[in-house]
């Protein structure tokens, strides 16, 4: 329940004569309502079963449905105890009163509480309320950003200004169908998808520690990649031609322990730590120690790629007559 204090203020306030409602003579008992009257000191309202304490001159200070309310200009109604009735959920009306007594009021963290309270100033007409509530929103939706934002690399400039402008460790999945030259055997429709839902997964559970990016142009048809301070780390293929009697077929694998351990690995590169000198020996990454004591082994180490090919393929002319084999190099 919120109330002003008697003083002054609530002595001089302008107690302005308020018509009788329409319909009811003097004395009846039409559920215990009459016409306020101007002998009272405070204004009690009842709002939607909220109790609230005020005056007239709080009421009536801004141009708003409540001024036109306690100005004689609208009906109002009280019951037996004296308390005027207001048809209105009485969640907010504070803050509504609050707003008329001191021009301001902080507003709600929650964007649905804001939303109910901009519900409430625009049916009491409280401008000034609106306005903020409005421009509040409107801030809200311009910070909001996505939890989890995974771009789609569309041209090698667009993936080289993405590479540059993170501090973050980097997977990239490239999944292109459109690259593949033959027929796909049983299993690669599947395993193509295991592969991207894999991504999925990793890019929900990572998505604040390493940037996400999805490849459509690439030349490979699955292929992840793993890049660590602005530098390519690991590769991993999954595709792999192979013979099925006379004939070629891609194959797409699902090396899925592979990929979450290398994704694991690329988590040392993270910022602003620097990487770790023996997970980074341990994983094939540069070696630690100053840079005037390295040898040309360690020098040529931090620009290795560690690439793995589930499976590779062979030129047609290089097959054993007569085999059918999968063939690797």
């Amino acid at each position: 329940m919120s109330a002003e204090a008697s003083g002054p203020e609530a002595a001089e306030a302008p107690f302005l004569e308020v018509p009788k409602p329409s319909g009811l003579e003097p004395g009846s008992a039409a559920s215990g309502l009459k016409p306020l009257t101007t002998n009272s000191k405070y204004v009690k309202l009842n709002v939607g079963g909220s109790l609230h304490y005020t005056t007239l001159r709080t009421l009536t200070g801004q141009d708003t449905m409540l001024k036109a309310m306690f100005s004689g200009r609208a009906e109002v109604l009280t019951d037996a105890g004296g308390w005027v009735l207001i048809d209105r959920s009485g969640r907010h009306f504070g803050t509504i009163l609050n707003y008329l007594r001191d021009g301001s009021v902080p507003l709600p963290e929650s964007t649905r509480e804001l939303g109910e309270l901009l519900g409430e100033a625009r049916y009491y007409l409280v401008q000034g309320l609106i306005e903020d509530c409005q421009l509040a929103l409107q801030q809200k939706r311009e910070n909001l950003s996505p939890l989890c934002l995974i771009p789609t690399v569309t041209s090698p400039r667009e993936e080289q200004q993405l590479l540059a402008s993170t501090s973050k460790p980097v997977v990239k999945l490239l999944h292109n169908r459109s690259n593949n030259k033959y027929s796909y055997t049983s299993t690669s429709d599947d395993n193509l998808l295991k592969n991207i839902e894999l991504f999925d997964k990793l890019a929900l559970r990572f998505h604040g520690r390493l940037l996400f990016l999805k490849d459509v142009l690439g030349d490979e048809i699955c292929c992840w990649s793993f890049y660590g301070q602005g530098r390519k780390i690991a590769e991993v293929c999954c595709t792999s031609i192979v013979y099925a009697t006379e004939k070629k077929q891609t194959k797409v694998e699902f090396p899925e322990a592979r990929i979450f351990e290398e994704t694991l690995n690329i988590l040392i590169y993270e910022t602003p730590r620097g990487p770790d000198p023996a997970l980074l020996e341990a994983t094939g990454g540069a070696a630690g120690g100053g840079g005037a004591g390295r040898g040309e082994d360690e020098e040529n180490r931090e620009h290795r790629v560690r690439r793995i090919h589930v499976r590779r393929h062979i030129t047609h002319d290089e097959r054993p007559h007569g085999q059918q084999i999968v063939f690797k190099d």
